[in-house]
């Protein structure tokens, strides 16, 4: 029956990831690149002052920085870890070139999306700030628009619950504890009608499900609360972890790289046939690219609405920080890992395996500590991406229902039973679910903000012409 499942899944997946998502992305991101001026290169050293300095005085609910981290903590997760290794494993090195290459122009769109949530964002009778792409779509494009906001609403529920911030994360959490604490399936339990697991991936879905129904009560604020300590602490200690085994392997690196640039356009030289096409390449790095760092999506701006600010340029630099952090700095790392220790041509090997067989042969550390410092990483990472997720898909709910709080409540309980079941998807069928909803979630967004990039242009000259920068 699996294997029916996930040749449907397949043939849906490619459909929606096709060539008309992955240029209608690009181009997107290449029009916003041009049109305001190369923003993402220009003014990436503001953007980053701007991410640890908060605004004085600014209207929202959580400071800039915790609205960062809240998005982060959606982006930052197993595609920074499993999706990396995913896709160089399916489309060879030289998808990891198109996840950058993504990326670079993404910055110009997730800077676009945080200056239209704050512009367009709305605040509810209880005084929360509320805001995205189906605010921006309904008061940006016009009220006869509703019926997209609406559509995009809908499949941002889905890839909460079906897709990025459940199975996913969850089976990335489940695979990297068995690895560690049960590799060969020792202790097992055998669940009617779903299969033999390991006692460990039953536990982590008991104590994980707990851990994100506690946090999950307190809503954004106690979201963010987590996020910022968890996320730049995280993020900072497997930034380290990769960057040591970046330079104990630096003779390997120029090798590397040209290893990379050549899969991206001539994949059978370097993959021996495997990989046959640059468009397979391609394929896989913008779509895991856009599942790690969700540009183009329209998630981030739903978090960045929160922010306590009253500039929208100066959130889209500090949402645009995200994309930099996430893909080009922290999946660029594990991606060279992966490539320099050769773990994606180990055959056996799947998702977080490859990213492990990486660590544990290129750092100087025991396999044992290699295994423990990557999988907490995952652990926490995927934790955090769990949370900020369901605070995009209630919001999004909460739009769809008119703002019917009972009915997102009752979503809250059906999302941790979710986290709860995720382990026992297969990890096939996880990532395609995830793909098809994340490219169904972008193509609203995407043309909101085809629609919309006069406003975008408009709103960042006048901003750097008033001198507003200065301040």
């Amino acid at each position: 029956m699996w294997t029916t499942i996930n040749a449907f899944l397949k043939t849906v997946d490619n459909f929606v990831w096709g060539v008309p998502l992955m240029v209608l992305i690009l181009c997107g991101g290449i029009l916003l690149t041009v049109r305001l001026g190369v923003l993402q290169m220009r003014r990436l050293p503001l953007a980053l002052k701007w991410m640890v300095k908060n605004e004085e005085g600014g209207k929202g609910e959580i400071s800039s920085f915790a609205a960062l981290c809240t998005a982060l903590s959606a982006t930052i997760g197993t595609g920074n870890i499993v999706g990396v290794a995913t896709a160089v494993c399916a489309g060879g090195p030289g998808a990891l070139f198109w996840m950058i290459v993504a990326a670079f122009f993404g910055m110009a769109t997730k800077f676009s999306e945080g200056l239209l949530a704050i512009k367009y964002r709305v605040v509810d009778k209880d005084g929360h700030s509320l805001g995205g792409p189906f605010y921006y779509i309904e008061q940006g494009m016009g009220s006869k628009w509703k019926w997209l906001a609406k559509i995009f609403a809908f499949f941002g529920v889905c890839v909460g619950l079906f897709g990025i911030g459940t199975f996913s994360q969850v089976n990335g959490i489940a695979s990297a504890i068995q690895n560690f604490f049960d590799p060969n399936k020792v202790h097992t339990v055998a669940i009617p009608g779903i299969g033999t697991y390991s006692w460990t991936v039953v536990i982590a879905s008991l104590i994980l499900a707990f851990c994100v129904g506690a946090v999950l009560i307190g809503g954004i604020k106690r979201i963010a609360s987590v996020s910022q300590i968890v996320v730049p602490f995280m993020a900072v200690a497997y930034f380290v972890f990769a960057l040591i085994l970046i330079i104990c392997n630096i003779t390997k690196v120029p090798a590397a790289v040209v290893t990379v640039v050549q899969g991206a356009f001539h994949p059978r030289a370097v993959t021996g046939g495997v990989v046959g096409s640059m468009f397979v390449a391609m394929q896989n790095g913008v779509a895991r690219g856009i599942f790690s760092n969700e540009a183009g999506l329209g998630s981030a701006p739903i978090a960045a609405a929160a922010a306590q600010t009253h500039e929208p340029v100066r959130q889209g630099l500090v949402s645009m920080t995200g994309t930099f952090i996430d893909t080009i700095v922290i999946c660029t790392l594990t991606g060279l890992s992966i490539v320099l220790t050769g773990a994606w041509q180990v055959d056996g090997l799947e998702g977080v395996q490859v990213t492990t067989y990486a660590f544990q042969n290129g750092l100087p550390f025991p396999h044992v500590v290699s295994s423990f410092v990557l999988m907490m990483c995952l652990v926490f990472f995927a934790f955090t991406t769990i949370l900020g997720w369901d605070y995009y898909s209630e919001r999004c709910l909460e739009y769809l229902t008119g703002g019917n709080m009972k009915k997102v409540m009752v979503f809250r309980w059906i999302y941790i039973l979710a986290v709860f079941i995720g382990p026992y998807m297969t990890v096939s069928a996880v990532w395609t679910i995830a793909d098809i909803f994340n490219g169904l979630m972008a193509l609203p967004n995407m043309i909101a903000l085809f629609a919309l990039n006069g406003v975008v242009v408009y709103e960042t000259k006048k901003f750097f012409e008033a001198g507003k920068h200065k301040k």
